[in-house]
């Protein structure tokens, strides 16, 4: 079975390379590395590889390089959301498999960050809350372009002194109504 373009994105070390590509940057292998310490280069190189297969990423640029030719990548410009054929074309279980496999990323990385020697969540500002919300559509489209824009905002700062990788993850889901209570009680 060929996998999707969402399976081949969802595999944990794809997906934080994509995330390193996020909001136009153009960056070499050895700019990804440093950006993802714990992944090997060869790693690195097999999963740029499938991403380049896949068409979402793209070499964007060659330069010679003491000899050898370094590449330069970008994601495709198709990628950075998908599509609403991407996603009606999808199943429950693929709709399910997808979620899973984030969730099982972001546990991943909670794990990681909790098997450090020390960690203090406080200052190291991790957090995790869930909050019911009353939003008519209208009051639901502005808050998500309110998050949107202040995402925007910082998701083109470069690494420098003082700035710690953060990820920030959004669910969005609609709390199911009890069937037994009317809409407006």
């Amino acid at each position: 079975m060929k996998e999707s373009k969402i399976d081949i994105m969802l595999h944990p070390i794809r997906m934080r390379t994509i995330q390193t590509l996020i909001g136009g940057r153009r960056l070499t292998v050895q700019q990804i590395n440093e950006l993802l310490p714990d992944v090997p280069q060869a790693t690195m190189y097999r999963h740029l590889n499938k991403l380049l297969e896949a068409g979402i990423i793209t070499v964007v640029e060659e330069n010679q390089v003491r000899g050898t030719v370094e590449k330069v990548y970008s994601l495709a410009e198709h990628v950075e959301h998908l599509t609403k054929e991407d996603i009606d074309n999808a199943t429950r279980e693929d709709h399910f498999r997808y979620f899973f496999t984030f969730l099982t990323n972001l546990l991943g990385d909670f794990e990681k960050y909790l098997s450090q020697d020390k960690f203090d969540l406080i200052s190291d500002g991790v957090g995790y809350r869930l909050a019911t919300v009353y939003l008519n559509d209208e009051e639901f489209v502005q808050l998500q372009r309110t998050i949107a824009d202040a995402l925007q905002k910082v998701a083109h700062n470069e690494p420098a002194p003082g700035r710690k990788p953060r990820n920030i993850a959004t669910i969005v889901l609609p709390q199911l109504c009890n069937p037994s209570k009317k809409e407006n009680e």
